[in-house]
């Protein structure tokens, strides 16, 4: 992925427990491990991100808390300031953070898990993305194991919306929330574990969208 420009990756979901924050921080630990100055910008009032940070201490990613409103001077400041890869965390449930971070985005991901309910949440989100016409892919995420038919179904659910899937799904490993408890990353935890492998294979999957994109 070039560095020479700022890239910014919203992730979005109006259901809460969708595994926003953990794919944002697992991200841009990963942006931080392929040399990149990595931010995430935590827009949700609980401030999920900001703790994760407190926890980790001064390691990147730097994490910066901002409004909704000042979201378009944060991610400025953090050019500024080196930055060149930005992973905006969006709360649940609350458009105009959605919509102000979809505006601001080189792509938008949209983790959600494999049920009913959740992806009935993806129909708010699915306006808001085809309405900015920012590229936006469907993270299925949680996916228990040998579920085949029900992952099956949940991607052609998000294709009537008219959303694309990402094609690197997140399974129900134990390894994302023992690494966020402690402050660190599936990665850093178990490097050799299944969650770290996913969230590789998802950052090149990520980095070559990103790369054909810009082209």
């Amino acid at each position: 992925m070039p560095k020479s420009k700022l890239t910014t990756v919203a992730i979005v979901s109006q259901k809460g427990g969708s595994g926003k924050t953990t794919l944002a921080v697992n991200l841009a630990t990963r942006a931080a491990g392929a040399k990149h100055e990595s931010c995430v910008v935590d827009t949700d009032p609980q401030a999920t991100a900001a703790v994760w940070s407190d926890w980790r201490g001064d390691f990147l990613p730097v994490v910066v808390t901002a409004p909704p409103a000042r979201l378009g001077r944060t991610i400025e400041s953090a050019k500024k300031n080196g930055v060149d890869f930005v992973v905006i965390d969006t709360p649940p449930h609350a458009d105009a953070a959605a919509r102000e971070a979809i505006k601001a985005a080189d792509i938008v991901l949209i983790p959600t898990k494999p049920r009913a309910f959740d992806l009935a949440a993806l129909e708010p989100i699915a306006d808001l993305v085809n309405y900015a016409k920012t590229p936006a892919f469907v993270v299925l995420n949680a996916v228990p194991a040998s579920a085949t038919k029900l992952a099956h179904d949940a991607r052609e659910a998000a294709k009537a919306m008219g959303l694309e899937i990402c094609p690197v799904d997140l399974g129900e490993r134990a390894d994302f929330h023992r690494s966020s408890a402690k402050g660190e990353t599936a990665s850093e935890l178990a490097p050799d574990g299944k969650a770290a492998k996913e969230i590789d294979k998802l950052w090149k999957w990520l980095s070559k969208t990103l790369k054909k994109g810009k082209e």
